[in-house]
């Protein structure tokens, strides 16, 4: 992580480090009178913008998997409603069956005429025949009644199936489509608050499609997936522009660093001056071996992860205004002076965006 600088502007570093009595043995320590801290960030700042989208973001992310938890619940019983469908075939069956033998009995009366009416009474023989079919109009009877309470049971239940049914189908349709509402509500704030957001850094001079590498290389909303990267090998589309012209980094940064740039801007009455941001893999090799102990390991540099820059124009200099005015408002806007810079190696110039940070501003 360490900055390219030259041997000239280390020594000079360096050497404020050796000066100027207590302040000098404590850069930590930020005279008070020297620096004009910066108002938090307003509702309408890039900072409460980009917070707006993520937010909306995070929102969508949330439904999302509700969503997706919703369409498990609708499968869940979709398979409960097939099965309550295949109970009511096989009730219709079972129904079948049961008619089946009382239809058979129904056809031997009507092919016997004498088992029925007073006919068997005046039969000719012993009248073994004619009990015969009277034993069977009687288990007719029965059987008749028993099919009939079947009948009326089995009908009702097919009939609370098919409401079941129908009640199942129904709610899985109403809370999918309320879902799907929601998120597409979700969407459209989310792409509304990126529009503006887009739009306050082109009015602050960033050319969010510098290189056509696309809007949305400046979109909070997709610093997740920047951040499958690996470290040094962050894609255009993943880099949003900083103000200062060849300048970028992952996009929460860049937004967070050019709200903090136009603070610094009415404090100095100038951009902060920028002589690094994000270093490719390539870059960071080429550093790291020209400059032994001054740059870290090619792959572990925040850098590389678009969440670093070097700052000139004074704040290089631990002690001076520019770097106490850093000291006293970077946090605001997420960014921080890491323990390691201020002595091994000292780095006054280093500093780095800090996600969780700038999440809870």
């Amino acid at each position: 992580m360490p900055s390219p600088r030259s041997a000239g502007l280390i020594a000079a570093a360096l050497a404020m480090t050796s000066i100027g009595g207590v302040q000098a043995s404590n850069p930590h320590m930020v005279p008070v009178a020297s620096v004009r801290a910066a108002a938090a960030p307003k509702p309408g700042s890039l900072t409460a913008l980009r917070k707006q989208a993520q937010e909306a973001y995070k929102a969508i992310a949330d439904a999302t998997k509700t969503l997706d938890a919703q369409q498990k619940q609708f499968n869940q019983t979709n398979k409960q409603l097939a099965a309550k469908l295949k109970e009511l075939d096989k009730a219709n069956k079972r129904l079948e069956q049961i008619r089946q033998p009382l239809s058979g009995l129904i056809e031997s009366v009507y092919q016997d005429p004498s088992a029925s009416g007073m006919g068997p009474l005046f039969a000719k023989g012993d009248g073994t025949t004619t009990l015969r079919a009277m034993s069977d109009v009687d288990h007719l009877a029965v059987g008749r009644n028993t099919v009939l309470d079947d009948a009326a049971r089995l009908l009702k239940d097919k009939q609370k199936l098919a409401a079941e049914a129908q009640d199942l189908r129904s709610a899985n349709l109403l809370e999918e489509a309320q879902m799907s509402h929601q998120v597409d509500t979700l969407r459209a704030k989310s792409s509304d608050v990126v529009k503006t957001l887009t739009q306050s850094l082109t009015k602050l001079g960033v050319d969010v499609d510098q290189g056509n590498r696309g809007t949305q290389a400046c979109d909070p909303t997709r610093v997740s997936a920047a951040a499958q990267f690996p470290n040094g090998l962050l894609p255009k589309t993943s880099l949003c522009p900083l103000p200062q012209k060849g300048r970028e980094l992952r996009a929460d940064a860049a937004i967070a660093f050019a709200d903090m740039n136009l603070a610094y801007s009415k404090n100095f009455g100038k951009q902060m001056c920028v002589a690094d941001s994000y270093r490719s893999l390539a870059s960071q090799q080429a550093i790291y071996y020209q400059r032994p102990g001054f740059a870290a390991t090619p792959g572990r540099s925040n850098h590389g992860l678009g969440l670093a820059v070097d700052l000139c124009g004074g704040v290089q200099n631990s002690g001076s205004v520019q770097f106490n005015w850093m000291e006293a408002n970077s946090k605001r806007y997420g960014f921080i002076h890491p323990a390691w810079a201020y002595s091994n190696p000292f780095e006054p110039w280093h500093w780095e965006y800090d996600p969780k940070l700038g999440a809870s501003l």
